[in-house]
């Protein structure tokens, strides 16, 4: 087989065996690859109802399609199994080294099952798979344990858990490279369930490809524009955006305007972190736990210092994930001040709103101890910068006490309090037990807060407004992992080539909060997100140039695909995760949705004022261009391969 080594590896961690299994290349034609194949692989080994931290539960590492060919944007890894979050379909993705380093190994995916007696890590090196005593590493943090595995090892990858998945917190992640972190899901909670602590590889396994000088030629012409040296313009722009920025509130403008070159600089210039300020301003990013308004609780004096050129100030170097032409990454130094650091990974925009715009901290310092402790522990930043925020409003409404929370003053912008509330959430101590399970847990137990728990499904919010742009709220509530900004919005979706898909076809266009054919958009980016996710590629790639699918399949594996085809098997992916969640008793029609993310109650002024949500809408059209009925169940010929 073209494209991939066309082997797995399942490993049961009760009876301590280790099995090598086959896969047909009729299933990598249905699903690619990526958690597309850990779906296939953990419907069809588990049973409905399966507890999510037990036995049972299956935990899948899977590699993509394109990973390990060399093509641009392909390294990324993803993790799957049942989400003890949300108790439905999870999965969640990391860059680095890891992924290409696993398909190396000779194995397209690792599955996981049953629970060790002791701890334990997976070594799986030249060749090479056994069970090894974790003792030494058990109770390390993230970083202290790839650290101490790579010395034993020599040059390997590794992929662990921090603390905080050990004391199965239901908002931390799995860990790869000092900081990237597959976070999404509550998946290194499973991981902690089963007592395995890392999973360690090396290999040398050669990916075939069918075709390598088409696939060169495809790569090179793809390289191009990421060659360019920026117009003199746009680095001026883009040094001396926050003028303008009241500007682009004023037109509606957002991070979905300008030229794709100007996303390629942005990008290498600066990484995510460029977009705190325009974000924060324009509507973009959610405020005060998503009850505030950017202008006027966050004004540009205080965004800025978040943003940009503030945050970049402290990059040594730049970082960049295998086969990545970009680097949006760094490595950061702080030598002096209250928190001293030394090799952290630089913030991401996601980090910097949910530490700063949600919690109104505009303390780049405290954010930067807060991304390297949330790194260590192995926290999902997205959510612990949501229960943060949570917890601060809580407070100020007097629903928690001094007491309770270990005496701190939870205040807003205080982010010397914030550090020492992550701290407490990452070893789950005092207030930190109760908040590091996610904030649909925390309001259960905190009478009174459950309007200001802002989640979709049990899963916390990203740092994108929904009311800002409507779409994101039925990815939200609709996609089979609720709660992601990374599935399918209408602004991604302009600038994703989506479009480009369809030559001489007409892609419904609408204004913001014009509802009609928006979920049928919705749906056609959804397909598309599920290909990319499958091939192993980055959510940023299709924004600075959008690869050519089509072209790369043919090239890798001979299958003769065409645009009809692809968006079929995106469409098969998307409903077999859909299939998993309405085994497991989900209602995927009606899953719990904050209030304040939908409109309700409205804002009375700023960029988004007076803006509710039609979801229902937005929904009927979005399941009925996914054949689905009116349920969220998929119709039976949907269910059908062809």
């Amino acid at each position: 087989m073209y494209g991939v080594n066309g082997k797995i590896l399942t490993v049961d961690l009760s009876s301590k065996t280790i099995v090598e299994g086959a896969v047909a290349e009729e299933t990598y034609r249905n699903f690619l690859g990526g958690y597309a194949l850990g779906a296939k692989y953990i419907l069809d080994n588990t049973r409905p109802g399966y507890d999510p931290l037990g036995e049972e539960a299956i935990l899948g590492f899977t590699t993509g399609l394109f990973t390990g060919t060399g093509i641009p944007f392909s390294g990324r890894y993803m993790v799957c199994g049942k989400s003890p979050l949300t108790g439905g379909w999870g999965d969640a993705n990391s860059g680095g080294a890891f992924g290409g380093a696993l398909k190396s190994s000779g194995y397209d995916a690792v599955f996981v099952k049953g629970i060790s007696e002791k701890p334990v890590y997976l070594s799986i090196i030249d060749g090479v798979a056994e069970l090894l005593d974790a003792a030494d590493v058990w109770g390390k943090d993230a970083i202290e344990t790839e650290e101490a595995l790579a010395e034993k090892h020599g040059k390997v990858e590794v992929a662990c858990i921090g603390t905080s998945s050990e004391k199965l917190s239901l908002i931390s992640g799995i860990v790869n490279n000092r900081g990237r972190i597959a976070a999404r899901s509550g998946l290194g909670a499973v991981m902690g369930s089963k007592r395995l602590k890392a999973v360690v590889v090396r290999g040398n396994a050669k990916v075939e490809v069918k075709d390598r000088k088409e696939l060169n030629r495809l790569t090179a012409d793809y390289l191009k524009p990421f060659k360019k040296k920026s117009p003199a313009v746009m680095k001026f722009f883009l040094r001396h955006i926050r003028p303008v920025v009241p500007l682009m509130r004023m037109f509606g403008m957002g991070m979905d305007a300008g030229p794709r070159s100007g996303t390629i600089t942005v990008y290498k210039d600066y990484g995510t972190c460029f977009a705190t300020v325009v974000s924060a301003e324009t509507g973009d990013s959610p405020v005060k736990n998503w009850d505030g308004i950017g202008y006027l609780d966050f004004p540009p004096s205080r965004s800025d210092r978040i943003s940009d050129e503030a945050v970049i100030k402290y990059q040594k170097k730049k970082y960049f994930c295998k086969y990545c032409p970009v680097g949006c990454g760094g490595i950061f130094e702080v030598g002096d001040g209250k928190y001293p650091l030394k090799e952290t990974h630089k913030p991401e925009y996601e980090t910097l709103c949910a530490f700063g715009t949600l919690c109104l901290n505009d303390d780049l310092e405290t954010i930067m101890k807060i991304n390297d402790l949330c790194n260590r522990y192995g926290l999902d930043t997205i959510s612990t910068g949501g229960v943060c925020a949570f917890a601060i409003e809580c407070y100020g409404r007097g629903l928690i006490s001094k007491e309770q929370a270990g005496g701190l003053e939870l205040r807003w912008g205080d982010g010397d309090a914030i550090v020492r509330l992550v701290g407490m959430i990452g070893q789950r101590k005092g207030m930190g037990d109760l908040l590091a399970d996610g904030v649909k847990q925390a309001s259960v137990r905190i009478a009174g807060s459950g309007e200001f728990a802002v989640h979709a499904g049990g899963q916390e919010l990203p740092m994108h407004d929904s009311r800002y742009d409507p779409t994101l709220g039925l990815a939200y509530s609709c996609d089979p992992t609720p709660g992601r900004h990374t599935q399918f919005s209408e602004g991604m979706a302009k600038l994703s080539g989506l479009r480009e898909l369809f030559p001489g076809e007409k892609i419904p266009k609408s204004k913001k909060y014009d509802y009609d054919k928006k979920g049928m958009v919705a749906a056609l980016h959804a397909k598309y997100m599920q290909v990319l996710n499958a091939c192993g590629m980055c959510f940023f790639s299709p924004l600075m140039n959008p690869p050519p699918f089509v072209e790369y399949i043919n090239a890798i594996t001979g299958w003769g695909f065409d645009h009809a085809r692809l968006m079929e098997t995106g469409e098969r992916i998307q409903t077999m995760r859909q299939m998993f969640n309405i085994r497991e008793g989900i209602d995927v029609a009606n899953v719990e949705m904050a209030g304040r993310a939908l409109g309700r109650p409205k804002l009375d002024k700023g960029p988004n004022k007076g803006v509710t949500i039609d979801l229902e809408r937005m929904r009927k059209d979005y399941f009925e261009e996914m054949g689905w009925d009116e349920k969220g169940h998929p119709k039976k010929e949907r269910l059908k391969i062809k």
